[in-house]
């Protein structure tokens, strides 16, 4: 009787053509936003750049080697997307969106998987809510259609800011900008300002004009969605500092810290750093932004920690400063709480309506008054404390798709949805001394929500946490 077993196989490998065939089909997209926020935020940008206007908006460009492409904070906030090379064309006149994609790329999908592309024209168009799909050369093309640069040619806005892929704010990418402008053997221009020029070559009609501060007054008041990340990131942020905590002892180096809070990061669902963690014991705090975490900590000294992760595109920004051996020293604890105090003293005002200078000006007055009958060790750090009261630096920056978010939170009335940093901080020069810690406020519509207040802050609470064993201590 003949073998029935090549039959046999072969079955099995036309059972197995389809399903793979089935796995290279499933796409990757965010489910974090409806298609109808999505929606509503190209209205705005409609309203913002009129009938006599469009916006073309960069996604990120690919990625070299074995990195893990992310898309800019801009693109993706107005439509999901995470395809390297994209563009988004809206059109004022008509009030459409369509989004331009590379074409399908067969063989670098057997080895990563799906990437959405042209050739998924109904289904990118369903998932983002824009109403046209097309590959990437149509976008000249259509610049010069639909009378779009017939005179008088529509403005043609475009982010003119540096856009953020990653671990990087706006002001960190501008000053990265500077540096480059001013290396004579480098001076590349930025990939927006290229954008701009070529505009100005191929289609000298458009006047070109700046997308990106509607897109900051955008970002700048989050959703209930956006809230939701923050939130979890804030969680995630809040774990990983309290685990650091639990591995901080004499010896152990600051580099283990990072890498026990990138443990909790990641079994979290982080995707990556949210910026670079600052981690410094003894006087590397004093840097204030300190990164390179090379040096072991020290019995007597104070390590500062400030960490949050990259979760769904958006992150936030926690810091405490702890004792090394588990225990403040009455001068560290006097300045401490003098911190703490202030934390508390600057969310006791915050809530719609009020500037953040009227916070820090009530704050201020309540210092004041703390500070009667205190004593500190020493006339250095009496001074740190009464220059803290007045310091207008306490009240900090927008936090979202960025540590450092873009968008306005100070000279401004405070509005429910607004998300930025208190933070705290006093210096002692004389000593290479710098304590500070970092909450995250979330303005509500009657108030304000200290997004981090789970964090250890009191010194109970700080000591106990780090009398806890952690990850490191176990590893060992």
């Amino acid at each position: 009787m003949r073998s029935t077993r090549p039959w046999y196989l072969i079955a099995c490998l036309l059972v197995a053509v389809p399903s793979q065939s089935r796995a290279q089909e499933k796409y990757a997209y965010q489910t974090d936003f409806t298609v109808e926020e999505f929606a509503a935020r190209r209205a705005r940008i409609y309203d913002a750049i009129g009938a006599q206007g469009i916006a073309v908006v960069q996604g990120a460009s690919g990625v070299p080697g074995f990195s893990v492409f992310r898309q800019s904070n801009d693109f993706y906030y107005l439509c999901g997307l995470e395809s390297a090379h994209a563009y988004l064309l809206l059109n004022g006149r008509t009030r459409t969106a369509t989004l331009y994609l590379p074409h399908r790329d067969e063989g670098r999908e057997r080895s990563e998987g799906k990437v959405l592309s042209a050739e998924d024209s109904a289904l990118v168009a369903r998932l983002t809510g824009v109403n046209q799909v097309k590959g990437l050369e149509s976008l000249s093309l259509d610049l010069v259609s639909a009378d779009l640069i017939r005179p008088p040619a529509l403005a043609l806005y475009t982010p003119l800011s540096p856009m953020e892929t990653g671990n990087d704010s706006r002001d960190e990418l501008l000053a990265g900008q500077a540096r480059a402008a001013s290396d004579p053997w480098d001076g590349r221009p930025s990939r927006e300002a290229h954008f701009v020029r070529l505009v100005h070559e191929r289609f000298p009609q458009f006047a070109v004009r700046d997308l990106s501060p509607t897109i900051d007054s955008l970002r700048v008041i989050k959703s209930a969605a956006e809230i939701a990340l923050i939130r979890q990131a804030t969680q995630l942020a809040g774990l990983g500092i309290m685990e650091a905590m639990r591995s901080t002892s004499p010896g152990v180096y600051e580099y283990q810290l990072d890498a026990a809070a990138k443990y909790v990061f990641h079994a979290g669902g982080a995707r990556g750093d949210g910026y670079a963690s600052i981690i410094g014991g003894g006087i590397n705090a004093f840097l204030g932004h300190y990164f390179r975490k090379s040096d072991a900590l020290r019995d007597g000294d104070l390590v500062l920690m400030d960490y949050a992760p990259d979760y769904r595109y958006y992150t936030s920004d926690v810091t405490r400063i702890r004792p090394v051996n588990g225990k403040y020293t009455a001068p560290q604890a006097a300045l401490y709480e003098y911190i703490v105090a202030y934390r508390d003293a600057l969310f006791r005002y915050i809530k719609p309506g009020v500037t953040a200078d009227a916070v820090l000006d009530r704050a201020a007055a309540d210092m004041t008054q703390y500070l009667v009958g205190k004593t500190f060790a020493s006339p250095a750090h009496r001074k740190a404390v009464e220059q803290g009261v007045v310091f207008r630096g306490h009240f900090q920056h927008p936090v979202g798709m960025a540590v450092h978010d873009v968008g306005r939170v100070r000279g401004v009335p405070l509005r429910a949805g607004m998300v930025f940093t208190i933070d705290p901080m006093i210096w002692i020069p004389e000593e290479q001394l710098y304590i500070r810690i970092e909450d995250v406020a979330l303005v509500t519509a009657d108030g304000v929500e200290n997004l981090s207040g789970f964090v250890p802050s009191r010194i109970t609470d700080v000591q106990r946490t780090i009398g806890e064993a952690g990850v490191i201590q176990f590893r060992k």
